[in-house]
């Protein structure tokens, strides 16, 4: 899977009868430059947006994000119960997967290129086209642990 650009974010928006916005330019835009490790939830994203003085409403984002991660464009992560995040879905080298702490939500991304080739390998010999493989782990961190009273 490539890197989305601009350009051909409005080529497939184009080939599914929707148009590029201004609004998913700029969604686009800040999830490209995320520091590396970094996701956002719809709620951070609109705060980043004001901040940037780019009008654009929670429901717009949420529509976006949407669409958006049905593209392949963003991955959908629930790191922490009911808590969606979002990040950009990276292209093979840089693919990776998370490590959640279930108590404190401490996040940890890892690669492990053998989850990414099974799952490719189990798409295409059902005829699909994978968009995105990810693996959650959710264990109790160290810190954690540390500070479970036993019963």
């Amino acid at each position: 899977m490539a890197t989305y650009t601009p350009t051909a974010m409005k080529a497939e928006l184009n080939e599914r009868g929707w148009r590029m916005t201004p609004q998913r330019e700029i969604i686009l835009e800040t999830f490209q430059n995320l520091p590396k490790g970094d996701h956002l939830s719809a709620e951070e994203l609109c705060e980043l947006m004001k901040e940037k003085g780019e009008p654009i409403s929670l429901s717009t984002i949420y529509r976006n994000v949407k669409l958006m991660a049905r593209m392949g464009i963003v991955r959908e992560l629930e790191l922490a119960e009911g808590q969606k995040r979002y990040e950009i879905n990276q292209p093979a080298p840089h693919h990776h997967h998370h490590l959640i702490c279930v108590r404190c939500n401490k996040t940890i991304e890892f690669r492990n290129d053998s989850v990414l080739k099974v799952g490719a390998k189990t798409a295409q010999k059902s005829g699909y086209q994978l968009l995105d493989c990810q693996l959650m782990i959710h264990a109790v961190c160290p810190t954690c642990q540390r500070s479970i009273t036993p019963l």
